[in-house]
């Protein structure tokens, strides 16, 4: 068991985990220095900042896997992994579970989406059967090192079937021996405090607060106390960066000059201090 997996799993044991949405290592590192316990390394934010396109299963296996591998190596805090649907059938499952438990992952979130898959506050979605679905956790379980290494089953059937035929998957999906519960796309607190009236007592049960989603947001304490162990804000971050460089850009474009923005941002030696650049030229000159 990785050190990363044990904190997720001490941090589940002890009550509910806030989990920011990071997208690359530099937004993990700043996560890690603001003093958050766990990360989330959203899909949608890798489509959004690595292709610069939408969240409707563009990326692929190698390019999740890369990102998290870069992340973990930069931080010490257990990273919740997005793998959309498996990036394919069971053995693609597989695949995906072993490289992302090779690359540090300390829970992997596998849904029930059809390929190609989108993300779970848009319209149009539609779901596998539960079998299938059933069969590729199957799979996920078969395929990991390590048993430690938490295995989160989401489903998105809410949308498509309707809520109970969603709480019905997710008690097949937890019958199959994963760690966590994900039933997305919830659109009320009645919804929510349905989903936990069933499932809390007996499984970590993650939120997933989306801004301007299907899900009114709420804040971590108001989830914990409804019953859910992870909170995730995915997209948040991707969304908070994108408004900041359209204003650094649009202000750059205008004035022709970063002056009316230097009180908005770090400069040289600033972003040097989050970075670690002292510490590593101290290491550096200690080989010489």
């Amino acid at each position: 068991m990785t050190t990363e997996s044990r904190q997720l799993a001490t941090l589940l044991e002890k009550g509910a985990v806030l989990a920011p949405g990071v997208f690359d290592a530099l937004s993990a590192l700043v996560a890690e220095q603001a003093g958050f316990e766990a990360l989330y390394l959203s899909g949608a934010s890798i489509a959004y900042s690595r292709l610069g396109r939408s969240d409707v299963g563009l990326t692929t296996f190698p390019e999740v896997e890369d990102t998290l591998a870069r992340i973990t190596e930069r931080v010490d805090l257990p990273v919740i992994v997005d793998a959309d649907t498996g990036f394919g059938n069971a053995l693609n499952v597989k695949r995906t579970v072993r490289g992302f438990e090779r690359a540090g992952a300390a829970m992997i979130q596998l849904e029930d989406q059809t390929f190609p898959k989108r993300c779970g506050h848009l319209n149009g979605k539609s779901v596998i059967a539960a079998d299938e679905m059933c069969g590729k956790l199957r799979a996920a379980l078969d395929a990991r090192r390590s048993t430690d290494t938490l295995l989160l089953a989401r489903t998105d059937a809410a949308a498509v079937e309707g809520l109970d035929a969603a709480l019905e998957r997710a008690e097949r999906y937890l019958e199959t021996g994963v760690d966590a519960l994900f039933i997305e796309a919830l659109r009320s607190l009645d919804e929510m405090e349905a989903v936990c009236k069933r499932f809390a007592g007996r499984v970590p049960l993650l939120a997933n607060m989306v801004e301007g989603g299907k899900t009114p947001v709420q804040s971590a304490e108001t989830l914990t106390q409804l019953g859910f162990r992870i909170v995730i804000f995915p997209g948040g971050t991707a969304r908070a960066v994108t408004h900041t460089l359209k204003g650094y850009y649009g202000s750059l474009r205008e004035h022709g000059t970063t002056v009316p923005w230097r009180d908005r941002m770090l400069d040289f030696d600033g972003i040097n201090e989050v970075i670690g650049t002292p510490a590593l030229m101290a290491e550096a000159q200690s080989y010489e």
